[in-house]
């Protein structure tokens, strides 16, 4: 208990960092129309400095705010103003950031002396790029790790390769972390990446695929951004790239792909959290992504991995309209889901990006999608908004193994279904 606190001291030490002392993760259950423009008007009052985790998009949906402690007064009385009710998620975010924090160091420390990988445990992007040299070395004739670009900061960016030979087969892209502060999102790769190289020539279904297809993963898609989470912003999402005009950076990658560019759900505002950039593929994270995706020429499935919300969505979100292949997709996508909660039972949603959350225009399975991958998907990992962006570490393990069957029926069924 000593050594916690001791770590905690460190913590509070660091002045470099945002601090969230004080600031309140409230849920409003919408429950008409009228709350919902009530709550989109707040999203318009930038003084508050909110940060909306779950934004107001449908009467269906929950909206989860973080307000800063500034703004705790003036929120609550907007709210109660207009009756409508709220509770209180997360009471005093600093406190759970500090023992994120205190048990990562912990961890640290564990994995130093016992020179041991803790899946279950968050990690800086070092620590990841050089577990992903040991995982190269460990399973030499699998997996090799290829660097596909730059990021804005110049750091590498490198996808992991398993195959078992030839060139340009038939393959599956998956990508994990493309918003920084999705921590679980980047772990489940970290998680996945292994249990691939582990159970290749054990798991029937898994070296099945891989004697015939190849697997490619980008478990670091925006390493700039997840790098500053770690010593800045532990809520940063976007990239860090520098706008011209703005004092405000970064790009939501996630708006930045040439699909509908520009539209709904998209903000044209550099201080957004959405803001979808000058261009679309501005940013050279995205841009690396499709240079190897159109020069490879035979991906047949792409797979984003984000969090929160348990969700399992397809195309499209810039437009509300059915994709040619709808029926087969939300089909693969509910007997995916299925495999997922025989684990534990947690619960999925299945459904095209607009219809199941909100219209997004610019992102990722959208472009894949038009690009001619046809089995284009996109997770929401756990929770459902308890923890939220927040989500423990001891989650991590049970999140990336139920994340894994419902990924393992869905390669399965791109082998089975060739286009």
């Amino acid at each position: 208990m000593r050594g916690l606190w001791l770590v905690l001291v460190l913590v509070a030490a660091d002045a470099a960092e945002r601090v969230f002392t004080g600031d309140q993760v409230i849920r409003v259950n919408v429950r008409s129309e009228e709350d919902l423009q009530l709550l989109r008007a707040m999203e318009t009052q930038e003084e508050w400095e909110l940060d909306f985790w779950l934004h107001p998009v449908s009467t269906e949906l929950p909206v989860d705010i973080r307000v800063p402690r500034s703004s705790l007064s003036s929120v609550k009385e907007y709210l109660q103003a207009h009756a409508i009710p709220f509770t209180i998620v997360i009471e005093n975010m600093q406190e759970v950031l500090d023992e994120e924090k205190a048990e990562m160091e912990m961890n640290r420390m564990q994995e130093r002396s016992t020179r041991s990988f803790n899946f279950g445990a968050y990690h800086p992007l070092e620590t990841i790029y050089s577990w992903m040299d040991t995982l190269v070395a460990q399973y030499p004739q699998l997996v090799t790790k290829e660097e596909i670009g730059r990021s804005y900061e110049n750091r590498p960016m490198y996808v992991l390769k398993f195959s078992t030979g030839g060139t340009k087969r038939p393959a599956i892209w998956i990508d994990t972390g493309i918003h920084a502060r999705e921590w679980v999102s980047q772990a489940t790769g970290v998680w996945t990446a292994n249990k691939i190289a582990s159970e290749y020539a054990t798991d029937a279904s898994l070296t099945s695929l891989l004697n015939t297809m190849d697997i490619y993963m980008l478990i670091l898609t925006n390493p700039d951004g997840y790098v500053y989470t770690h010593t800045n912003d532990r809520m940063w999402r976007k990239t860090r790239s520098k706008t011209s005009g703005s004092v405000c950076r970064g790009v939501d990658p996630n708006r930045n792909w040439d699909a509908g560019f520009g539209g709904p759900g998209a903000s044209r505002n550099p201080c957004s959290d959405s803001y979808h950039g000058p261009s679309a593929h501005s940013e050279i994270e995205v841009k690396n992504v499709v240079n190897l995706i159109k020069s490879h020429g035979n991906f047949k499935s792409f797979i984003s991995v984000h969090a929160y919300s348990q969700l399992l969505m397809y195309p499209y979100g810039y437009s509300c309209r059915a994709v040619t292949h709808q029926q087969e997709l939300d089909s693969i996508g509910r007997a995916a889901v299925g495999k997922l909660a025989v684990l534990y039972g947690t619960r999925y949603k299945v459904g095209s990006i607009c219809n199941i959350i909100y219209q997004a225009s610019g992102g990722s399975i959208d472009w894949s999608y038009d690009l001619g991958i046809k089995y284009s998907f996109a997770f929401e990992l756990r929770d459902t908004g308890r923890y939220g962006f927040i989500l423990p570490a001891n989650q991590i393990i049970p999140t990336a193994s139920e994340t894994w069957q419902a990924l393992n029926y869905i390669m399965g069924y791109v082998r089975d279904h060739p286009y």
